[in-house]
C-alpha cells in the first residue's frame, strides 16, 4: 500500500528555470518538453481571455482567471472630497478597460492552510 508522500516546503521563490527543472525531474520529461507544455498552457489561457472570447479560464481545482470589461467613466466636477470633508474636487475621466481577476479555487485554498 503506497502512502501519499507529503510535499517538502520551499523556503524561497523558484525562478522559471528552477520550476522547469523540478517538473522535469519529477515527471521524467525533458526540460524542452516541460517548457513547451507551459508555453501551450499560456497560449490556451490567452485564447480564453482575449477579446471576443469566453473571457474565463479554469485550471481545475486550482484557479479561475476572468476578464471583466470595465466601462468608461465620465469626468465629474464639484464632487465632495472623501478625505477632506467640506471640500470639492474634480474627478478625471477614465477610458474603458479590461480587468483580469485570478481567483483561487478550493484545492488551492486548502494547500495554503
Amino acid at each position: 500500500m503506497a502512502t501519499a508522500k507529503k510535499p517538502k516546503t520551499i523556503k524561497e521563490r523558484y525562478t522559471k528555470t528552477q520550476i522547469l527543472n523540478e517538473i522535469a525531474e519529477s515527471t521524467e520529461l525533458t526540460k524542452k518538453q516541460v517548457s513547451s507544455v507551459l508555453d501551450e498552457l499560456t497560449d490556451i489561457i490567452e485564447r480564453h481571455i482575449k477579446k471576443r472570447s469566453c473571457g474565463e479560464f479554469v485550471l481545475p481545482g486550482l484557479l479561475k482567471i476572468q476578464a471583466q470589461k470595465v466601462p468608461a467613466r465620465k469626468a465629474k466636477k464639484g464632487v465632495p472630497n472623501p478625505f477632506r470633508p467640506g471640500e470639492l474636487m474634480d474627478v478625471a475621466a477614465k477610458p474603458a478597460s479590461i480587468r483580469v481577476k485570478v481567483r483561487p479555487l478550493k484545492k488551492l485554498k486548502d494547500m495554503a492552510s
